[in-house]
């Protein structure tokens, strides 16, 4: 399942002091935090359910892919089926 996560922008030397705040965020929050280098996007700080919610949508689009083509191989791929019964 997909949510919109907001992004915020913070810069790398006022993230040292809040790093704490900024990590509980991104994990509870469903928040990323964005770090910044001289303006640049550096590093991302995300809760591993979006990483979670990422693959699994990677391995349903890959799924649906081969399905379309028709090189699906018989039975349902164990991360399938996880998302099918939401264990995942």
């Amino acid at each position: 399942m997909c949510h919109h996560v907001r992004m915020v922008e913070i810069a790398i030397s006022a993230a040292r002091s809040q790093l704490g705040d900024l990590v509980r965020r991104a994990a509870h929050g469903r928040e990323t935090i964005a770090l910044t280098d001289h303006g640049h996007v550096a590093a991302l700080l995300v809760s591993p359910q979006v990483i979670e919610d990422l693959e699994d949508a990677l391995v349903f689009a890959d799924y649906q892919r081969r399905k379309a083509e028709g090189t699906l191989e018989p039975g349902i791929p164990h991360e399938e089926v996880g998302r099918m019964l939401g264990l995942r």
